[in-house]
């Protein structure tokens, strides 16, 4: 099975790792991450906040595969730069995998997969990871100093 998984992954954090995992468990057939540009990893935020460039992101996300990988997987990372990146039009994909807060989504890029005469994707659904509060990690999270990539609590509200 070839894999998608796409986000801005800025700051990085155990919630994406275990997207990645899990892509990395279930593409026996490669591994592809969809990177969002600068400029789409500011448009898509709810709230303004800093996001890491492009390049730091790709290099903390090839780290983080590089880590995660126990299976060899052939892994592939694309700069995306529209809300459906590539994931809509790439025959050579089967599943995609996203957490409960883009699970939505599938169904929009399916419906656009078979309007092109393609197969839809597979979704894999990735619940999310908790930070020590039992609030989800978030890159937001992180960067308003609540708590550190992998859920450490910081401050006291």
């Amino acid at each position: 099975m070839r894999v998608v998984v796409a986000g801005t992954f800025g700051p990085l954090h155990d919630g994406h790792r275990a997207l990645f995992e899990r892509a990395l468990e279930r593409g026996d057939e490669g591994v592809v991450v969809g990177l969002t540009s600068d400029e789409l990893a500011v448009e898509t935020r709810h709230e303004p906040r800093p996001i890491p460039r492009f390049e730091e992101r790709r290099r903390r996300v090839e780290e983080a595969l590089d880590a995660l990988d126990e299976w060899g997987r052939e892994v592939e990372i694309r700069q995306i730069d529209d809300e459906y990146g590539f994931a809509d039009d790439d025959p050579s994909l089967d599943a995609i995998v996203v957490s409960p807060e883009t699970d939505d989504e599938v169904e929009e890029i399916n419906d656009r997969r078979t309007e092109r005469g393609m197969e839809p994707l597979s979704a894999v659904v990735v619940p999310y990871v908790l930070a020590a509060d039992g609030e989800r990690i978030s890159s937001t999270r992180i960067v308003k100093g609540e708590i550190d990539e992998h859920g450490n609590v910081l401050k006291d509200d």
